[in-house]
């Protein structure tokens, strides 16, 4: 088969900017509450809130967006409740003199800048979508480490139950029709809304999830989108090729069939290319570059009129998504997880062949392996992981009913309407589409060539540095865990804990983070799992106790968790205001050009690495300020005195320069919750050097966990939370049995 670079042209994804954060007129506020984001969404059918529920369908457009108008602003906590609940938080983490310190400092912060600093919020907040949407957006963008192991979470999806279907082509064509549909339903607004016990949720994040690049420039990155994507791209040993699937209307335009072979074809052309020939051109892994050089290597990229190189970036950048075709098959929980969250490094004759060169880790990537393992990587900078899980689960769910339908038509469907059968149109009614695979044929020039060999080496070193294990703890999970009166998350949370302080005798903070998407544009709030009541807990269980006390201890932390997290699920925790008003008082130096305070308060230092979650689930600011100085011109609680009102003579807020603002934002244990029974793993890289990033699903009768860290004993690790779930098992039916 002959492949040639493109038939048409494909226009560079537009920057978002500033509009990635939507800004809404002020005069629809008085119409938002839950309760009118609930009617709007009520006012559809039963079939259209609902369509695997019916036979047959007959919905209106736009159900997916109804209740956005209507969903009440995330609101700005006080700051008096904000300031006792910071203070609550860091007070199980430090000493008493350390907590005298900052509690000192806290207090000067409610005094002088605290309350200069929240009204400026609010004036910043009117007008605005959320007040802290623009400082989450710029907290990811600013980023310039590379995002692999950084930023972006993954998934590994449950195998195919169809055993047959479990080969790599099979399973790809299937997912990716599967998506297709899904991003159908989004662009025709026929995907019902997520809902919390019959709450509509925010479904913007959905209309960034496809066709959607991270793009790296001079001073950030950018997010790019095509809104009007209609092809994808598809990297084999490193390769790259696209085909069209949809046309001008978003319906498809291939069978599952015909997307099954383009695919064959690929793999085959790819197989053509000797794997250390193919290694020299893999592209994608710049894509793991630090943000800055990754920038100036896209110049390069772009800047040579002759040649195909902008084109091909083009075609990447606005596809909808991207297909990786991996030629391994790992066979462990830990290696698959490795290969969907950065893939694998072997090194043979001094050349990569491992699968970290096949990918491209600026957009939203489908994974697959040859034995049909398969998983997602997401750039996290616009969605978090709860929408993506909406869109893995959608996706997994339509592969079995598709299956389905092809043994009993009347199978139900997950869709509202579906696309014509491509197979009975007429072609031409396809539009300007090629449906024919092309391969993309990037011109090596000499600087692109030893860039892309230093790019693998540290992106090799990257991998080397971090390792995974996995727990599938299949003694019991969801059912048991309520049936004892327990939360599920709050009774994993404690687990964590327990198997920390049980090898190493003391407690570290612990991030999770909470869905906000109950309010307009709404992301996460940050939970602090340690509590008093959970410190109590650990050193109660890992004492010479009776059972009955170590039991009771768990039910107290427990609750307090639990507690805690439906604060935190209506915005009313405190690290988000926080770093709001951190970000404000940022802006205010900037705006008064005071670079002289940003370099003696190290706000130029990268600190915390990371704002990631993981999720889902961005965790904290990247930017954070490093503690205050030597210089001698700080107070005995690290604050650096100023007068006046305001942020008085630029200095740092005393809150801010304080010790306990670098204790809370430095990560142990970052933990995220996310998924359902069509995951089979959730995770990413630890987002401090000390750490471990722990991504968990809790399902019915089972418990699946991924931990990384940088080498920590994360093998003894996961081993000491199993052997935590057995005991405390053993001491509750103990317990039960007393009591009966």
């Amino acid at each position: 088969m002959t492949f040639t670079t493109t038939v048409r042209t494909f226009s560079i994804p537009k920057p978002l900017g500033d509009r990635l954060a939507m800004q809404r007129p002020e005069a629809n506020e008085a119409r938002r509450s839950g309760a009118a984001a609930k009617d709007s969404t009520q006012s559809y059918s039963p079939e259209a809130r609902d369509p695997l529920a019916a036979h047959k369908i007959a919905s209106k457009p736009g159900i997916t967006f109804a209740a956005q108008d209507k969903l009440p602003k995330l609101p700005i906590p006080d700051l008096e409740s904000t300031c006792r609940k910071y203070l609550e938080a860091l007070k199980p983490l430090q000493s008493p003199r350390e907590h005298h310190d900052t509690a000192t400092a806290v207090n000067e912060f409610r005094r002088r800048d605290g309350p200069d600093l929240h009204e400026r919020l609010k004036k910043y907040a009117t007008g605005k979508s959320s007040y802290i949407e623009q400082f989450w957006y710029d907290s990811y963008l600013n980023f310039d480490n590379p995002v692999v192991l950084n930023l972006n979470p993954f998934f590994l999806l449950e195998d195919d139950p169809t055993p047959a279907r479990n080969n790599q082509v099979t399973r790809a064509a299937s997912l990716v029709v599967s998506a297709l549909s899904f991003v159908r339903a989004v662009r025709k607004e026929e995907l019902p809304p997520d809902t919390l016990r019959g709450q509509p949720l925010c479904m913007y994040q959905y209309s960034r999830l496809f066709g959607t690049a991270r793009i790296p420039t001079d001073s950030g990155c950018q997010i790019g989108q095509d809104p009007t994507a209609k092809h994808i791209v598809v990297l084999a040993h490193g390769q790259f090729y696209w085909f069209d699937v949809l046309d001008d209307n978003s319906d498809l335009i291939m069978t599952e069939k015909d997307v099954a072979l383009n695919l064959e074809v690929i793999v085959d052309d790819a197989q053509q290319t000797p794997i250390h020939e193919a290694a020299k051109g893999a592209l994608g892994v710049l894509s793991t570059e630090n943000r800055k050089i990754w920038s100036g290597l896209r110049d390069v990229l772009s800047k040579d009129e002759g040649s195909n190189n902008s084109d091909c970036l083009n075609i990447v950048d606005s596809a909808l998504f991207i297909l990786c075709l991996d030629y391994t098959e790992p066979k462990t929980g830990a290696d698959l997880c490795m290969n969907m969250l950065c893939g694998t490094s072997e090194v043979q004759r001094g050349v990569q062949i491992g699968t970290c060169t096949n990918r491209w880790y600026d957009k939203l990537q489908i994974i697959v392996c040859k034995n049909g393992s398969a998983g997602i990587n997401f750039e996290h900078t616009g969605v978090d992981g709860h929408t993506v899980l909406r869109f893995a689960s959608d996706v997994y769910t339509d592969t079995i009913l598709r299956f389905a339908r092809s043994i009993n038509g009347q199978a139900p469907s997950l869709w509202a309407s579906a696309s014509p059968d491509p197979s009975k149109r007429d072609p031409s009614s396809f539009g300007d589409v090629s449906t024919t695979p092309h391969k993309l044929e990037w011109d090596m020039v000499p600087e692109l060539t030893t860039a892309l060999r230093f790019a693998e080496t540290r992106l090799a070193d990257l991998i080397q540095q971090n390792e995974f294990q996995t727990l599938e703890f299949m003694h019991y999970g969801k059912n048991f865990m309520t049936s004892m009166g327990f939360s599920p998350d709050a009774f994993v949370q404690m687990a964590f804990q327990a198997a920390y302080y049980g090898l190493y005798g003391r407690t570290e903070c612990v991030y999770e983070p909470a869905m906000t998407k109950v309010y307009f544009h709404g992301r996460t709030e940050a939970i602090r799992p340690v509590t008093p009541e959970s410190v109590d807990f650990v050193k109660t269980f890992w004492a010479e106790n009776p059972p009955q006390q170590k039991v009771d201890a768990l039910k107290r932390a427990c609750e307090k968790h639990t507690a805690m997290t439906k604060e935190c699920a209506k915005a009313e925790g405190q690290d988000r205001h926080l770093y709001a008003l951190f970000c404000v008082w940022q802006r205010f130096i900037d705006e008064e050009g005071a670079e002289a305070a940003s370099s003696s308060n190290g706000l130029d230092s990268p600190g915390y690495s990371s704002p990631r979650s993981v999720p889902s689930s961005a965790h904290h600011s990247p930017h954070r300020p490093a503690a205050s100085s030597d210089d001698g011109a700080s107070s005995p609680n690290g604050s650096t005195r100023g007068g006046g009102s305001g942020p008085p003579n630029h200095a740092m807020p005393a809150l801010f320069a304080d010790s306990g603002w670098d204790r809370i934002n430095n990560t142990i244990l970052s933990t995220s919750n996310c998924g359902n029974p069509s995951l089979r793993q959730f995770g990413f890289g630890p987002t401090s050097g000390d750490g471990f990033g722990i991504g968990y699903i809790i399902k019915d009768g089972s418990v699946s966990i991924c931990a990384s860290s940088k080498h920590r004993q994360t093998r003894r690790y996961v081993e000491a939370i199993e052997s935590y779930f057995l005991e405390v098992r053993k001491l509750l039916r103990q317990t039960q049995r007393q009591r009966g």
